[in-house]
């Protein structure tokens, strides 16, 4: 496992620093027109990395998986300004493991309204997924039930879509800069530099069921007992060497 660890770390350092230098040479997010917003960020990450890796589908999680190494890539661009604490994960909630492949997220931000077909990355944070959240045993399943209706013959599908803080959003230092952010125990190559150390506390309780009142129309959830409570995971924050001077990387209070 070490070993295996040491690679999927490596890829994850090698992907950053790759980011790194394209945004330091000015090379652009390039979209084939006004209308094309979907995916000229993640082709722009994607022509960064060197790693062999399977081609992205429409509704895929992660939307980049590697070949060779038990990682995949989830990609996010942001148009900046704009909507930035949080973002709709609409196949999957955040997981820092996913069908036993280690899940690393890259989030970049970019102009809102782009004059030119060509635009720069303002600022990217790369991170592992666990970062958002560390349970991995959730499945997401979108399921339906038969009986709405005055016939009685119409399902109501139950199609679940979930809201999550972006590292902008729970992370102060990270504006303006090239981030990444790994758990603490995962080894890093030459060429970085610590700029921080976080911690994320699990919550005292989990939701374990919700109910929806179609009268009311109002929501309501159920929890539990987190057998994990207080649980301590811990983060190391990194810029490439010599960037260090910016910005310390913290986790914003609240």
């Amino acid at each position: 496992m070490p070993e295996i660890l040491e690679s999927i770390a490596q890829q994850a350092s090698t992907a950053f620093l790759a980011c790194r230098e394209a945004i330091e040479s000015g090379t652009l997010i390039e979209r084939e027109s006004s209308t094309d917003k979907e995916f000229p960020f993640q082709n722009w990450f994607k022509g960064r990395l060197e790693a062999d890796f399977d081609e992205p589908g429409r509704n895929t999680y992660p939307d980049i998986r590697l070949v060779h190494d038990s990682l995949g890539f989830e990609v996010k661009g942001l148009a900046y300004p704009g909507r930035d604490e949080d973002y709709d994960c609409n196949s999957q909630i955040p997981h820092g493991v996913f069908r036993g492949r280690q899940i690393v997220y890259v989030f970049g931000r970019y102009p809102k309204e782009p004059d030119e077909n060509s635009y720069a990355v303002y600022d990217l944070v790369l991170f592992h997924g666990s970062f958002l959240n560390a349970q991995n045993d959730y499945v997401h399943r979108n399921t339906s039930v038969l009986g709405m209706g005055s016939y009685g013959d119409i399902r109501l599908r139950d199609r679940k879509m979930y809201v999550a803080p972006t590292p902008f959003g729970l992370l102060d230092g990270v504006e303006g800069q090239i981030t990444l952010v790994l758990p603490e125990d995962w080894p890093v190559g030459a060429n970085l530099a610590e700029v921080g150390r976080i911690t994320r506390v699990e919550a005292d309780q989990v939701m374990t069921g919700y109910a929806f009142d179609l009268e009311t129309n109002r929501l309501t959830a159920t929890f539990a007992p987190n057998p994990t409570a207080g649980n301590e995971h811990k983060f190391v924050a990194y810029r490439r060497e010599g960037q260090e001077t910016g910005p310390a990387v913290s986790l914003k209070s609240t």
